[in-house]
């Protein structure tokens, strides 16, 4: 296999957004869901954590080449689409990248760029995207040594107790302005982000 897979983790319920789905919302007429996995796709194969079917996010990726893997316990929170989506990684993947759906300025290039640190930093167990002033944000590469840390989490904190423990073998890669952290999970904050895009 010559490409690190990427998990696209999209089961969660978007509960801050009062009703809407945060995944659903457009950008540029796509669903935010869609075009996350779009630029996903464009660097390689996608794994995408979605809700138990049916739900309309499956509709968001129809067409597109990835594989849709259902969280039936996503409700328990980010590990458990972790657990599920790791589980359906080929057994013979070097390292994966994960890789949240809800950050709208995150471009192909920057996944590129963090996988590039892969190769130019093998020294490393995580490398992951940060803010151009270096905070820390995504996509994050985790290397094959810890996919059994990554199976065995459980409830909703992510991957950072297992980052915190590799502290000393983690890259940060910066990426331009805020795009590493910059994510839209309110109704205010998606009319924000809107109103602040150029108009076409």
């Amino acid at each position: 296999m010559n490409k690190i897979p990427i998990i696209l983790l999209a089961a969660g319920q978007s509960s801050r957004m009062r009703g809407a789905d945060k995944l659903m919302q457009t950008v540029a007429g796509v669903p935010l869901l869609r075009l996350a996995a779009q630029r996903a796709l464009a660097v390689g194969p996608v794994i995408v954590a979605l809700p138990p079917a049916p739900h309309p996010r499956y509709g968001a990726l129809a067409g597109l080449d990835v594989k849709p893997v259902g969280i039936s316990d996503a409700e328990e929170g980010m590990n458990a689409s972790l657990r599920g989506a790791m589980a359906a990684l080929p057994p013979d993947a070097p390292a994966v990248m994960i890789l949240l759906s809800d950050l709208p300025e995150l471009e192909s290039e920057d996944l590129r760029a963090v996988l590039s640190a892969v190769k130019a930093r093998p020294d490393k167990l995580i490398w992951r995207g940060a803010t151009a002033d270096g905070k820390p944000g995504h996509p994050v590469v985790f290397e094959r040594s810890l996919f059994v840390k990554l199976r065995g989490l459980t409830g909703d904190g992510g991957a950072q107790t297992i980052v915190q423990h590799c502290k000393d073998k983690v890259h940060l890669h910066h990426l331009p302005g805020q795009r590493a952290l910059l994510d839209l999970d309110t109704p205010e904050a998606w009319a924000r982000w809107t109103a602040s895009r150029p108009s076409k």
